[in-house]
């Protein structure tokens, strides 16, 4: 066997992609733009991605970075699209085709039938200007030459290489204009670690009629049975009109119980901690389980937009950690 240098190879296989890389950051130019401003324009239709080969593949990932970043989008299968899935293309459409040399035999019916219909932009990404698909494209971004790396410099690697990073750009520059939250990325992946960083405080809270909300003229006998029924080691003491003063754990209730004589007759307002901390419904629970460990606490009153007097939920340390997020 041969002593092939696979350090070696596999160093200039790299290199090669990293130069196919600089050459393409140096040819995002306005080109870019129109095509970000087509995608973005697209209101009433679908951002259709297709290749053939590797660059098929590509397209593929295209499709699926931009649907998970706010851009509805498929890929078409190159081969299939002319026995009949040409019809999943319908007017408002934007048909993204990925070719390396821009003459592949399986695009042309899909470029011809695009060309048809004047309500349906065509982007073409291609490093060839003499191409059918650089001359019939709407818009187009013409890729930077790149070595591919291998015997004969024939296999694609480098190209691909800067395929997908364009791909990426396109996505991430479409979705900072539509101001794409965590919120939003969220909605699109519910399953994954991704999904647990990026769960709130309103995932997570004990809400409606779990809440232990007692009134603050209620005796401490009282509360006492309402602790121990509803199980959360802590109660909610509102005046009237549903507005929080105060909060009272079970561990507060054991302190007064060894401090006052006539516990049992005692008013909940005059035992309670005063103006409870408040997150809003949209806080990261990470983030609300950093605050309660700073401030050596299990539970916080959660509110919405502003109100931070009107609390619509309770947040406990435990709720948080049975999640998985810490």
């Amino acid at each position: 066997m041969r002593n092939i240098k696979s350090k070696k190879i596999g160093r200039d296989v790299i290199s090669l992609e990293i130069d196919a890389l600089k050459k393409l950051k140096a040819s995002i130019n306005q080109s870019f733009d129109n095509v970000v401003k087509t995608i973005l324009n697209c209101k009433n239709g679908k951002v259709i991605t297709s290749g053939v080969g590797k660059s098929g593949i590509i397209a593929k990932k295209w499709s699926a970075t931009l649907s998970s970043t706010g851009t509805p989008s498929f890929f078409l299968d190159a081969s299939n699209a002319s026995h009949g899935d040409m019809g999943q293309i319908t007017s408002n459409d934007i048909v993204i085709l990925l070719s390396n040399s821009g003459e592949s035999e399986e695009l042309k019916n899909i470029i011809q039938y695009c060309s048809r219909n004047k309500y349906i932009k065509l982007i073409g990404i291609t490093s060839k200007k003499e191409s059918i698909l650089y001359r019939n494209s709407n818009i187009v971004f013409l890729m930077p030459f790149s070595k591919e790396a291998g015997l004969g410099k024939i296999v694609p690697t480098s190209s691909t290489t800067s395929q997908l990073a364009l791909g990426d750009a396109i996505a991430i520059a479409c979705m900072n204009h539509k101001n794409f939250t965590n919120f939003d990325f969220k909605k699109f992946h519910p399953s994954g670690s991704l999904s647990v960083k990026l769960k709130t405080v309103g995932d997570l809270m004990i809400k409606g009629k779990k809440i232990p909300v007692v009134k603050e003229d209620i005796k401490m006998k009282k509360a006492l049975k309402i602790i121990s029924r509803k199980k959360l080691g802590v109660l909610i003491v509102q005046k009237s009109f549903g507005k929080t003063v105060g909060i009272v754990t079970d561990g507060d209730l054991k302190r007064i119980a060894q401090k006052y004589n006539k516990f049992d007759d005692l008013e909940i307002k005059k035992v309670m901690t005063k103006s409870p901390l408040s997150v809003d419904e949209n806080t990261l629970a990470a983030s609300a389980l950093s605050l309660m460990n700073s401030k050596k606490i299990t539970s916080l009153c959660v509110h919405k937009s502003k109100n931070k007097k009107r609390t619509i939920g309770i947040i406990h340390m435990h709720d948080i950690l049975r999640s998985n997020i810490n």
